[in-house]
């Protein structure tokens, strides 16, 4: 009995270690009419902008009803900054990022309320 504790310690220690290497991949669900070519999370109402989420994809922006990997994102409310081909930069708040499903968090065309034209570099 006495050596069963020592190693249910051990078990439960290295189960905790690595739990935290097993972090879920989450996504994010474009359901706009636009292609999305930069896409930055801060968490809600800090403006911390993280890092272009739409680096993460191939072409480097998120089509209609594609899904894009997020990283380095914890679940959680997040203000959202996007830019879209259509030359608007919009943000939308405090989007809830959800762990355990199939995508994290959506926007979709009726969630663009704050939107403006792109500053063009010079303006």
């Amino acid at each position: 009995m006495k050596a069963a504790l020592p190693l249910a310690a051990a078990i439960l220690l290295l189960t905790a270690c690595f739990s935290g290497f097993a972090a879920e991949r989450l996504r994010f669900w474009n359901l706009t009419t636009v292609t999305i070519t930069s896409l930055q999370l801060a968490p809600a109402g800090t403006g911390q902008w993280g890092p272009n989420q739409c680096e993460n994809d191939p072409d480097k922006s998120v089509d209609a009803d594609e899904r894009l990997t997020i990283t380095a994102v914890e679940p959680g409310h997040y203000d959202v900054q996007l830019a879209d081909k259509k030359g608007r930069a919009c943000v939308v708040r405090n989007i809830e990022v959800i762990s355990g499903r199939p995508y994290a968090f959506s926007i979709s065309d009726k969630d663009l309320t704050q939107c403006e034209p792109q500053r063009r570099s010079g303006e």
